[in-house]
């Protein structure tokens, strides 16, 4: 089947163009939000509503930030060493969920210090919100009919634009599944209880470790890297790697410490 055919310009004002891609993530932003607040409002979060703003705001920042400058230098940094201007050129894709994540890191750890929070009381809060965008990011790379994946046979399988004229996987829509649905209630359900610090942050990112690792079997490498290793390991593997690591050791961490959140 052929994928659909949306134009990734959503709104057309005058000049100005709003792009699927750009609502995407204020979807993602504005759902983080909410969700922020809903949980701020729970007795034992120890959270104020008005502080979420702030957080998101931050938040914002180190995925925008992150997300591109890790793409630049993990996916593609001999093209954009030839053309510059095109770091700024958002709108168009590339964005690197790593990188993205590393921008969050540093944003959290500004946050925590500003506010005299422990890091880890904030990377607990800002992981459960996460999700949402990361579903909606994805959804987001279907739409620009980017990040496509393998040939295959399978009965679901796409044709994209500029892929070529077999069809392939919709890996978009597997990462929207994994890490944005599921990994979303993988969470939830489990921070329902109190957890100890830095467990609810390990799960994350052992679940979307484990999640990016297994669709990147379906998904196509970027084309200017291939796979670096055996015929199929690719960035995206490499990368999440020490997530699935770290987010494990975090969680044994977390309960032979027995803090309580």
């Amino acid at each position: 089947m052929l994928a659909p055919d949306i134009d990734p310009v959503a709104i057309h004002l005058g000049p100005l163009k709003v792009h699927w891609y750009g609502l995407m993530y204020l979807i993602g932003f504005l759902g983080a939000w909410w969700l922020g607040v809903y949980r701020a409002k729970r007795a034992a979060s120890g959270w104020q509503s008005q502080e979420i703003a702030d957080l998101l705001f931050y938040g914002a920042l180190g995925v925008i930030l992150g997300g591109r400058i890790g793409y630049v230098l993990f996916y593609n940094l001999s093209y954009y060493l030839h053309h510059p201007v095109e770091v700024f050129y958002i709108w168009s894709g590339g964005m690197s969920f790593h990188g993205g994540l590393l921008g969050v890191i540093s944003a959290m750890w500004l946050y925590a210090r500003r506010t005299q929070r422990p890091f880890f009381a904030v990377a607990d809060f800002v992981a459960l919100l996460t999700p949402l965008g990361l579903g909606a990011g994805r959804l987001g790379n279907f739409i620009n009919h980017e990040l496509w994946g393998r040939v295959t046979d399978v009965p679901w399988g796409m044709v994209f634009p500029n892929a070529g004229a077999l069809p392939r996987h919709p890996s978009q829509l597997y990462e929207f599944m994994l890490e944005g649905v599921a990994l979303f209630i993988i969470l939830w359900v489990y921070a329902r209880k109190p957890r100890p610090t830095s467990a609810i942050s390990g799960l994350f990112l052992l679940g979307y470790g484990i999640f990016r690792f297994l669709v990147e079997f379906a998904r196509e490498p970027d084309v200017q890297l291939g796979y670096l290793a055996f015929d199929w390991l690719t960035m995206g593997q490499v990368l999440s790697l020490p997530m699935v690591l770290f987010g494990a050791w975090l969680i044994r961490r977390a309960y032979r410490n027995r803090m309580p959140v």
